[in-house]
């Protein structure tokens, strides 16, 4: 039986308050006005928007000093009026600030709801598994700054609402961006979506479901965490997903397919896949292949001898729209023929 049970944040409600930190990138003068456009939404839900001090610097790719970044953090988890932190886009070099939190406190103060991805989920993914607290891969602020948003992209709220010991089921989109327009708010989705399943062809009828504990990231930023102490996945894994195992979701931005296979072959020798029942794989962006190897080689060459089902081109990442993934909820995927479906429990 597992040790430990999962830290589920309590359900964002209206009237609560939404805390906007930039532990790795800020914003510039001239993108002022994204911050202006979200907050607006936030405040049309129900939320109050509490803004960090630096949110509104970017020097050299980051918002402050990694002292103050870290500092304006942990002080959003002290701050009892905050009940979710949602940072308005990633950035490069949040690991700086890992070694700067007040990790002790974090594992005893009431768990915050986090959300973001790209450089953000170096910090999802260690606040996890160093806290056992769930925390949200999904989309960030600025890209909340739409009037109307997509269907999938719309259920972050429904996620971050639900109760523990609640369920919720996203599924697939339609349509993907095919290219960044962020003059425009909202998602250019103008490319049909289909998620694919390794080792079959794109047009098969084929079907497949797995379930397991969710983790996961930005293959660029969190694989920079091996070796280090902000990277506990054994830990992890032996205190929660002994009975049920693992999901592993992934994405990767401005990797080839040679970086793809590097980082995941790093990944399964530090024994990060461990008990794994299957892998979800965003769209990859900034992506490009390396001579006549491709994605779908560096999935075959890293995973292939697991003998678990591995989805790829899924709702994810980069390249929107993209579910919202729990990190140490128990998850249900059921795929069939290019749509699928992702079922958490807040268990």
């Amino acid at each position: 039986m597992n040790n430990r049970s999962i830290r589920y944040p309590q359900p964002l409600a209206q009237g609560d308050m939404i805390g906007v930190a930039a532990p790795s990138s800020g914003v510039g003068e001239s993108l002022y006005h994204y911050l202006e456009e979200s907050k607006r939404n936030m405040e049309r839900l129900g939320f109050d928007v509490l803004e960090s001090p630096s949110l509104r610097h970017n020097i050299k790719c980051v918002s402050a000093s990694k002292e103050e970044r870290a500092e304006e953090m942990n002080e959003f988890f002290r701050n009892p009026n905050i009940q979710a932190i949602i940072p308005p886009w990633g950035g490069e070099f949040l690991m700086d600030i890992l070694p700067l939190l007040d990790w002790e406190a974090l594992k005893t103060l009431p768990p915050k709801w986090v959300m973001g991805y790209s450089d953000i989920s170096t910090f999802l993914f260690a606040y996890t598994l160093i806290t056992g607290t769930a925390s949200a891969h999904g989309t960030n602020y600025v890209d909340l700054r739409s009037n109307a948003l997509d269907p999938v992209t719309a259920r972050w709220i429904d996620v971050l609402q639900t109760k523990y010991g609640g369920q919720i089921t996203q599924s697939s989109s339609t349509h993907y961006q095919s290219a960044w327009k962020p003059e425009s708010p909202g998602f250019n989705l103008d490319t049909p979506s289909r998620w694919k399943q390794l080792g079959h062809s794109e047009d098969a009828d084929t079907a497949v479901s797995f379930s397991g504990r969710l983790i996961g990231g930005c293959m660029d930023t969190i694989s920079s965490l091996i070796g280090t102490p902000y990277a506990p996945v054994q830990s992890y894994l032996d205190q929660y997903c002994a009975d049920e195992g693992t999901i592993w979701y992934l994405e990767s931005c401005e990797m080839n397919a040679g970086d793809i296979y590097r980082h995941l072959w790093q990944m399964k020798q530090a024994g990060w896949f461990a008990g794994v029942k299957g892998f979800m794989f965003g769209r990859p962006a900034g992506y490009s292949d390396t001579a006549d190897f491709n994605f779908t080689d560096a999935l075959s060459s890293a995973l292939g001898d697991l003998d678990v089902p591995v989805l790829y081109d899924v709702d994810l990442g980069h390249v929107p729209p993209q579910l919202t993934f729990v990190n140490g909820a128990l998850g249900k995927v059921a795929y069939e023929n290019g749509r699928g479906s992702l079922e958490m429990a807040f268990v």
